[in-house]
Parts: structure tokens; C-alpha cells; sequence
């Protein structure tokens, strides 16, 4: 796990800082996904994770630091989870593709529920917010132009939408978890495999 920490806050330099940023990182998420960003409060976050007031506030100087740091994190994961599907991408078939799109998504369920809530209270929470879909897309986008050879760029671009909109369907709140998942996982294979023979444009 990353311990990212704001720029006004003093970095850990030892072993024994990095785990105890993990600490307050992992706490954090948990209590702002439970209670929400503005009913979330440093002394319980600070008790929960074991972390004397003093040293959490060295770490994170306020709420907002805290928050921020998670957000970040949450994108780095992401953009790391990315950057290693592209690096598998030209080995993949379609339907192992589509397989690893939907673990890639799963992996990152938990931490986007919570990610998103608190860009929502942010100022810059929009911009933030587009920045972030920007860079998935374009992600995807790279993606499946690797696995689908011949893919034309404006054709991936139409498809990384539709495939981010088809792995939203692993957070509906209907039915059951692993009946979802295999919905999901169906539908992108048969997508994906499809769009190997099918017409680079339709018209």
C-alpha cells in the first residue's frame, strides 16, 4: 500500500512511519466510507488506527490532508492497475481481456466508493472527477488497441466508454455479488470477441 502523504505534511522517514501512515490510510478509508466525509472526525480515525492525536496530525495536518492523500492514492492504484493491463494487453486474447478488465474493476470496488464521495464534497471535486475518467478512458482506450490489432484510435475510444459503463454493473446494488460479476464477465467477452471480425465502422 502507498503512504502517500500531502506536501505539508512531514513524510515518514523509517520503517516504522510507513506502516503507521498505512495504518491511518487503511482507518481513514474505512471511517469516511462508514460515516461519510463530514461526519468523519480525526479523533476517531486517530483511535480506531491506534495513532496518538499528536502523530496523526504530523502526518496529515488536517481532514482535508487525510482526504486528500486517500484520493490520491485511489488514483495511483488505479493508474498503476492500468499500466500493468497495458503491459499484459498484447498477449491477451479478448476474452482475456475481458477477464482482466473485470478483476482490474473489482480490485478497485471498494476504494471507489469512498473515493468518489469525497470528491463529491471537494471544490475542485468536478474537475478532479473528469480528470480521473479522462485518464481511464485513454487507459482503456490503449488497452484494447493493444489486444484488438487493427483497431482504429476513434473506434477504441467509443468502445473504453462503453466498457467502463459495462464494469459501473459490478456495483448495482441488484443481485447477488457473484451473479453480477458473471453477468458482467459475459457481456464483455461476448463484446470484446465480437469486435475482432466485426466492421471497423457501421453505417
Amino acid at each position: 500500500m502507498s503512504t502517500t502523504v500531502p506536501a505539508d505534511a512531514r513524510a515518514p522517514k523509517r520503517q516504522r512511519g510507513h506502516l503507521r501512515v498505512a495504518a491511518i490510510l487503511a482507518t481513514g478509508a474505512q471511517v469516511f466510507s462508514e460515516k461519510g466525509y463530514d461526519a468523519a472526525t480525526m479523533t476517531e480515525i486517530g483511535a480506531r488506527s491506534k495513532t496518538a492525536i499528536g502523530s496523526l496530525y504530523r502526518f496529515f495536518p488536517s481532514k482535508e490532508a487525510l482526504a486528500d492523500a486517500l484520493l490520491a492514492q485511489f488514483v495511483e492504484q488505479s493508474l498503476a492497475g492500468l499500466k500493468n493491463l497495458k503491459d499484459l494487453a498484447a498477449n491477451l486474447s479478448a476474452r482475456e481481456l475481458a477477464d482482466e478488465l473485470v478483476d482490474f474493476s473489482r480490485r478497485l470496488q471498494n476504494e471507489r466508493a469512498f473515493a468518489i464521495a469525497l470528491v463529491d464534497v471537494r471544490s475542485d471535486g468536478d474537475d478532479k472527477r473528469a480528470q480521473f475518467r479522462t485518464a481511464l478512458r485513454e487507459g482503456v482506450a490503449v488497452i484494447l488497441r493493444k489486444t484488438l490489432r487493427g483497431l482504429p484510435e476513434e473506434r477504441a475510444a467509443v468502445m473504453a466508454v462503453l466498457v467502463l459503463h459495462m464494469l459501473k454493473g459490478l456495483s448495482l446494488d441488484q443481485g447477488s455479488d457473484a451473479a453480477r460479476e458473471a453477468e458482467v464477465r459475459l457481456m464483455l467477452r461476448l463484446y470484446l470477441a465480437g469486435s475482432v471480425d466485426f466492421p471497423t465502422t457501421l453505417k
